[in-house]
Order: C-alpha cells, then sequence, then structure tokens
C-alpha cells in the first residue's frame, strides 16, 4: 500500500517495488526497490507525464527535497517526478557491511554486486515504468552516473523513454578505467592550483595538516584513520561549485594550541570525518571503478595505479620542498578499505570486484548511433568528475543528441542552477533553441 504525505507545495507518496536480483533468471531471488513520487500540490488530481530522476553515484539514495527547490519546482511544472533509491541504496534492499555478510564470503558478496551496475538499473527502471505510467514512456533526468545511466537506458530500452536528459554525465563509450584516471588526474591538478590561486593561505595550511599527519597517527571520530592520502581526497570538494570555499572553510579551524602542542581540533576533525567516511555510501567506494567495466580486462584498482605515472601526487616529495599539496578528487584506492572502518569489512569483496575479468557491455554503440529519442546533455567545461573530451566523443556518437557545453557551472550544476538548467535541457530536447 502507498503512502501519500504532504510538505509545503508538494505532494509525496512513498512508492515500493519488488525486482529481480538478476534480470536474467526473473523467477530468482528478489529485492525491493523503493521510490519517492512527487507532484505539484495544485496539480496532484492531473494526469501528468512521468519524469525519472537518476541520482549520481554510483551508492547514493535519491536527494530527500523539502518543498520543491532547484531543478524539481521547474520539473513539477509539468511532470509527476519519481525519485529513484537505486538498488543498494538509500531506502532500498541496502547493500553494506552490515547486511552483505548476509550473502556469505566475499566472493559470495562480490558476485552479488556485480547485479549493482547500469545495467540492472535500467532494467528495474523498465519495470518500474511499466507499473507506474501504465506502459507509457517516461522523460528521465540523470545527474552524473544518473547520466551513464541514462546512457544505458538509450542503448538498452529505448522504447521506454521520451525523452533523456543528462547532466554532467556523459561516459566514455569505450575507455578503459584507466583512460579516465589518466585523463583525471591533470583536471585535479588545475582544480588545485585554481583553488590555491583564490585562497593562497591554504597553501600553508594544507601543508601544515599534512605535514602534521605524517609525524602523527590520527583517528578520527568513529575509528576512521586520518592519512596524508585520505587528506588530499579533501581535492574531491572542487568539483562543486562552493566546493573551493568550503574546502577553505574546512582548513581555517584546522588546530588548535594544547599542552602537547598544536593539534587537529575537534572541529575539524568532525567535519572531515563526515567529508570521508563511506559509511553513508558504501557502494560508492566498491562499486565505483566497476562502473568502467566493459570486457575482459580487470579494473585493477585503476586509480592508485594510475596515479604512480603522476609523480607530482606524491606528499612526501611535495612536502620535502615549498611546493602546494596536490590534492584529488574522484578516486578510490585499496588503502580506503583499511582507513575508513565501514569500508574494512569489505575490503576482500573490492579486492574480488576489482579482479574481475567477466564484466559485460553497458552501451551498445550501434544502437545509439541509431537513436530516435530525443536527448539532451549538459557538458560541464573541465567538469572535475567527467572527462570533457570523452563526453563529447559519446555526444557525436549517439545520433540526434543536443550538447550544451558551459563553464558557468561545476559538475554540481543542476542542483546549483535552480531551475535553469533543466529548462535548458528541456527546450535543446524539444527543438525550441
Amino acid at each position: 500500500m502507498s503512502l501519500s504525505y504532504r510538505q509545503p507545495g508538494v505532494v509525496l507518496t512513498d512508492r515500493r517495488f519488488t525486482v529481480p536480483l538478476d534480470h536474467t533468471d526473473p523467477a530468482g531471488e528478489t529485492i525491493g526497490v523503493y521510490a519517492r513520487e512527487v507532484v505539484a500540490s495544485e496539480k496532484a488530481g492531473q494526469g501528468l507525464p512521468w519524469l525519472l530522476f537518476l541520482q549520481g553515484g554510483p551508492g547514493f539514495g535519491a536527494h530527500r527535497f523539502v518543498g520543491r527547490p532547484a531543478w524539481l519546482g521547474r520539473a513539477l511544472q509539468e511532470f509527476r517526478v519519481l525519485l529513484l533509491d537505486q538498488r543498494g541504496t538509500g531506502h532500498s534492499t541496502p547493500a553494506n557491511r552490515q547486511t552483505l555478510p548476509l550473502r556469505g564470503g566475499p566472493a559470495e558478496q562480490a558476485d552479488y554486486l556485480t547485479h549493482f551496475r547500469a545495467d540492472s538499473i535500467v532494467r528495474d527502471c523498465e519495470l518500474i515504468r511499466r507499473e507506474v505510467t501504465g506502459g507509457a514512456p517516461w522523460t528521465v533526468l540523470g545527474q552524473s552516473f544518473g547520466g551513464f545511466c541514462a546512457v544505458s537506458y538509450l542503448s538498452t530500452a529505448p522504447e521506454g523513454l521520451a525523452a533523456a536528459l543528462i547532466t554532467g554525465g556523459l561516459p566514455s563509450l569505450d575507455a578503459h578505467a584507466d583512460d579516465v584516471y589518466r585523463a583525471a588526474y591533470p583536471r585535479m591538478e588545475r582544480k588545485a592550483a585554481a583553488h590555491y590561486a583564490r585562497y593562497p593561505q591554504d597553501v600553508e595550511r594544507a601543508r601544515a595538516i599534512a605535514d602534521h599527519l605524517l609525524q602523527h597517527e590520527v583517528t578520527l571520530p568513529g575509528g576512521y584513520r586520518l592519512t596524508v592520502e585520505a587528506f588530499q581526497t579533501v581535492g574531491i570538494m572542487l568539483g562543486s561549485g562552493d566546493g573551493s570555499h568550503r574546502l577553505h572553510h574546512l582548513l581555517e579551524h584546522a588546530f588548535v594550541p594544547t599542552t602537547d602542542g598544536p593539534r587537529l581540533s575537534d572541529a575539524f576533525q568532525e567535519e572531515i570525518r563526515g567529508l570521508l567516511s563511506f559509511a553513508g555510501h558504501p557502494l560508492y567506494a566498491v562499486l565505483h571503478e566497476a562502473t568502467y567495466g566493459q570486457d575482459a580486462r580487470p579494473t585493477a584498482w585503476a586509480a592508485e595505479r594510475v596515479r604512480a605515472e603522476f609523480p607530482q601526487f606524491d606528499a612526501g616529495k611535495t612536502l620535502a620542498g615549498d611546493g602546494p599539496l596536490p590534492l584529488t578528487g574522484e578516486t578510490i584506492h585499496p588503502w580506503m578499505f583499511d582507513t575508513d572502518p565501514a569500508l574494512r569489512p569489505l575490503r576482500e569483496t573490492a579486492h574480488l570486484l576489482a579482479d574481475r575479468t567477466d564484466w559485460t557491455p553497458l552501451y551498445d554503440p550501434a544502437r545509439l548511433a541509431a537513436n530516435e529519442v530525443p536527448v539532451a546533455a549538459a557538458v560541464y567545461h573541465d567538469d572535475l568528475y567527467v572527462d570533457t573530451a570523452h563526453s563529447l566523443r559519446t555526444a557525436r556518437a549517439v545520433r540526434g543528441l543536443r550538447t550544451w557545453v558551459t563553464d558557468e557551472f561545476e559538475h554540481d550544476g543542476v542542483r546549483a542552477g535552480g531551475p535553469r538548467v533543466l529548462d535548458r535541457l528541456l527546450a535543446l530536447a524539444r527543438d525550441e533553441v
């Protein structure tokens, strides 16, 4: 039974669905998928078309809005919106250190998690679409990894789509994880340089923190071990529009005087724990590189291996000189499964996934080349998380796809830009601009 309730300006309905764990075995084991239906209060009784929102990730449940902010307000002008907690996330059947042992040991857990990539998410969406729309196609809005899912949707079940709108999420159709990170590390370097140019006082602050971590063992509240390499990953903040400013505010209160000399403040430790811990989204770490697996080549901890090709990211060498501390971005490393207590029980499972050699393709270039679904994509110039050149190459490979390339926003443009990003994508998809 679905439960409906109200927030300012909207009516919400909790929707729960049962889907096969393995869509090639529809009569086999099932899992639960949750979604929240949202409609404008004044349109609650109207027969509106549907818009499905696919959250970025992997591993994050759909954003919990209050009312109708950001892009949602624009969408609710003409759509009934479904905010999907992709399998394993949010209020769907969970997959984390607490629940995965129910599957068995690491090998069984790794096999289970192979069913949590974009291809399975798309098949979930198709089952859900038939139930909620009566079979009518819907519009999909995919942010970041949600855009990867949207391209997989176009490859797998384009008949289910009235239009596809993608923000910061056009993936390479054929790049191996190594290629993704060889393109990513120079972007990380540029973003960090831009941050230090904006806040030059942060050069010394970041170096001081890193030097302290080299000399002291620091365990954050909850058991997270803060190492220099872990601290460098705060660079992930630089992919959002306000991230540089938030990073500056984090660094400015890092130390307090104590009887043992300067130490990292409780406030800093608590804030950085929230930024670095994967407790709320473990699948992001466990499955991140698997989102790029499409053939017999293992991903094999690509971000860690490729980082060795960029010696400028070695903190020890940096601190031996006087340069700014390099910061990293959206990278997952094997040491994270030692430093983070939320990931430690999943260490062996993650290694098995990294070694896997039977990944299946997520995209169909031939079908995309013959695409007939209206598609519009916002490509953020020098996006920290998704390579612009990769995105534009994919845009050229999808028949009829229209791009909006902009440097007005960072990766979070669909959130930070209010209604403008969605408004522009809808106009492009409808050939109104």
